[in-house]
């Protein structure tokens, strides 16, 4: 390897790849604009390549820069691996940074961390939330762990292993005293608001293929949202407002009659959950040790999707 690759060469191409943008790159990284176009030239020079596009539209990788992202990643992210667990060491107890899409949070997850925390009192969790896209590329650069969420497109897994937990489907429900509670087909949606995944939404591939092999246009009267919070309040409070939603973050409000199921087949949706994991890295004790909670759950020794009891 040419010695002359420094990391901040590395984390500055990896920033800038990530944002299409230098500004935002630099400013990620506490640097100047100047300073940032600086150290990309410097790893320009050395590589004897460009790895970046620039025009008015933004900034693109070149097919080089493409191949060259994702070892550039790895080798960041294996740094930042190491650092931390010399931290961890040196402080007697670690830090586990974990991912999850909004129908694990919901479900999987809080029993998982709850479990996890009883065997390993020292160590910090910390739990992001967010779309698969933004999880993905956090785990990439090691600014999470692990990510668990549903088994993406393949362009989205370069890098990373899959290990699959359990399978969920998508569902649509309704306020149980909506006039939708009893559509057997997504045609007869017509009147109705739809609340509908985002664009980089891990689901949506999957309703739009679905919608269509039934021959029926992306509906009109949609509202693109990925917040639980926000598709639970509207359509509880809406009898006109139907949900398109992975069953993870509705299961509770379905098994307590909050929410109702429409008769919609929806078995094509149904897909893989799993831990994602930067792939060719030795995982640490702590990223081992919840890895094994979430199989123990996934497995059946504990029920996914049992509400929590409160007391």
């Amino acid at each position: 390897m040419d010695r002359r690759i420094k990391f901040r060469h590395l984390d500055a191409f990896s920033a800038i790849a990530r944002a299409s943008s230098f500004k935002i790159a630099a400013e990620q990284l506490s640097l100047t604009q100047p300073a940032i176009s600086k150290t990309l030239k410097e790893l320009e020079e050395i590589l004897g390549v460009s790895v970046m596009e620039r025009s008015r539209a933004g900034v693109s990788l070149t097919p080089e820069g493409e191949v060259f992202l994702q070892f550039a990643e790895q080798c960041t992210a294996a740094l930042r691996h190491g650092l931390r667990s010399i931290k961890a060491a040196n402080c007697g107890a670690g830090q586990l940074k974990v991912g999850a899409l909004p129908s694990v949070a919901s479900s999987l997850l809080p029993r998982a961390v709850l479990a996890f925390a009883g065997e390993s009192p020292g160590t910090l969790v910390e739990i992001y939330e967010g779309p698969h896209s933004d999880l993905t590329a956090r785990l990439r650069s090691a600014r999470l762990d692990l990510v668990i969420g549903r088994l993406g497109k393949p362009d989205t897994m370069v890098g990373l292993s899959f290990q699959q937990l359990y399978s969920e489907e998508v569902v649509v429900v309704a306020n149980p005293e909506s006039a939708a509670a009893d559509i057997v087909d997504f045609a007869q949606l017509e009147g109705f608001r739809v609340l509908y995944p985002p664009k980089d939404s891990a689901i949506r591939p999957l309703i739009a293929r679905l919608l269509i092999s039934q021959g029926v246009p992306l509906f009109q009267n949609r509202i693109e949202t990925a917040s639980p919070a926000f598709g639970r309040s509207v359509t509880m409070a809406d009898p006109n407002t139907v949900w398109i939603i992975s069953k993870g973050v509705v299961a509770q409000d379905i098994a307590k009659g909050r929410l109702v199921c429409l008769q919609i087949d929806m078995a094509p949706t149904l897909g893989a959950v799993g831990v994602m994991s930067r792939a060719e890295e030795v995982p640490s004790v702590a990223t081992r040790s919840f890895s094994k909670v979430l199989n123990g759950i996934a497995g059946g020794v504990l029920p996914i999707f049992k509400p929590l009891e409160h007391s």
